[in-house]
């Protein structure tokens, strides 16, 4: 078969590796892919909201099954313009992607349906938000309704550091038309989870629990970035967390989804606050989360391409998905000065004895050279029989990869086996 795969990041080259595995895959297309992607399938210069061109491409080059792993073309509507080709794919259509695409219709969804999550307002006008403000208990958390690149969400110490990034969202248009309206909600406490599961809109199956390191610095300093590292499963993440989680979010969200006629086929990312009420829905993705994919897919046992198939098709339930017991843990190698100015173009070496899982996000081929090009330049994930061995494995790892202004956090998984000590 041949497969198409929408996006350009660590999370694709995660996939693109895991569905290798399956026999049936004899020719992989990567729009747009990146350098080091090259080596496990074929890169196509076309960007992800480019529908149009994704689906002549698709259609041109007779693809079997598509997979649309990224926000902006789900959202957009790719899965919608390859179906109208005859093209299956992987991943929710536009109605059902805009669970991400608008905050403000998701937390309304969570109203609705008895989804618990943090209080919270929509608003569509700048004073009334404003004036708002003034009757909100402090820290508070203002959010731009549409798509950011995971940066149109601010937690606010200070009234005033609210009111700026009200401003600067609704009037000053930092986020574009995705910040023409806000959602102020409460500020919630408490450990955070990451949990992806498949579905195909009738039967929900959760994968392993992840714990992602967002700040750019050790001990969660410095600025939010797309995620520094990540490790799998989550010690927070108790078999009755779980239990409470699937019965009190995970169906639910399926159900109210199928009732909203909007029914979600794909991969649906729930980020979980666990409070001391119960577990609270922080935000939904309509898709694999970045980093997480990369500790998540190196323990799946079952044929993922399989498991995607079943979403489109409507068979999850026949399915039996299973996950190693083993332990994962995945460090981001940067480019220094990431999430803000960085440079790039330095060559990347990988040691010939490197034993281990590498995902490459911001690189391209220079002349047949790998070179750095984005801030997040490769995950380097190790998998052990448990957490402690596979962060030290991984950290080994990370020194056989070199570039010049490689940057690193360093605590890495350190909190989550400070939280499973203090479980025993």
């Amino acid at each position: 078969m041949k497969i198409l795969v929408v996006g350009g990041g660590g999370r694709e080259h995660a996939i693109i590796k895991k569905i290798k595995e399956n026999k049936s895959v004899t020719e992989i297309f990567a729009l747009p892919g990146n350098g080091g992607i090259a080596s496990d399938a074929t890169c196509v210069g076309i960007g992800v909201k480019e529908i149009d061109k994704i689906v002549d491409f698709a259609v041109e080059n007779k693809i079997d099954y598509a997979i649309v792993s990224q926000d902006d073309p789900l959202v957009l509507g790719a899965v919608d313009a390859l179906n109208a080709k005859g093209i299956a794919c992987f991943g929710p259509d536009k109605k059902a992607a805009i669970i991400e695409g608008s905050k403000v219709f998701s937390k309304n969804l969570m109203k609705k349906y008895g989804i618990p999550t943090a209080e919270y307002m929509a608003f569509t006008d700048k004073d009334s938000a404003l004036k708002y403000l003034d009757t909100c208990k402090i820290p508070v958390v203002v959010k731009a309704d549409g798509l950011a690149l995971g940066k149109g969400v601010i937690i606010a110490e200070t009234v005033e550091q609210a009111k700026d990034a009200v401003i600067s969202m609704m009037e000053d248009k930092v986020f574009g038309e995705s910040g023409s309206n806000v959602v102020i909600e409460e500020f919630l406490t408490g450990p955070e989870v990451s949990v992806l599961a498949f579905t195909d809109g009738k039967t929900v199956v959760p994968m392993v629990s992840s714990m992602d390191h967002k700040r750019a610095k050790d001990f969660d300093k410095g600025l939010n970035t797309g995620g520094m590292g990540t490790v799998a499963p989550n010690p927070c993440y108790t078999a009755e967390v779980a239990l409470r989680a699937e019965k009190e979010i995970f169906i639910p969200t399926i159900n109210a989804m199928v009732s909203e006629g909007r029914p979600f086929k794909g991969c649906l990312y729930f980020g979980l606050m666990i409070t001391k009420e119960g577990p609270k829905v922080i935000e939904y993705n309509c898709r694999f989360g970045d980093p997480e994919t990369q500790v998540v897919l190196p323990l799946l046992k079952t044929d993922l391409f399989t498991v995607m198939q079943a979403t489109t098709h409507g068979t999850l339930d026949k399915i039996n998905v299973e996950f190693s017991t083993d332990s994962a843990c995945c460090v981001i190698l940067a480019s220094n000065g990431y999430p803000e100015k960085y440079q790039t173009g330095y060559e990347i070496k990988i040691d010939s004895d490197f034993n281990g899982e590498i995902f490459v996000a911001g690189a391209k081929l220079d002349n047949g050279v790998l070179k750095t090009s984005g801030g997040r330049v490769v995950g380097v994930t190790a998998v052990d029989k448990n957490l402690e061995t596979a962060i030290e494995k991984a950290y080994k790892l990370t020194d056989k990869v070199n570039f010049e202004n490689k940057y690193k956090r360093n605590d890495i998984g350190k909190k989550a086996l400070s939280i499973k000590e203090n479980l025993k």
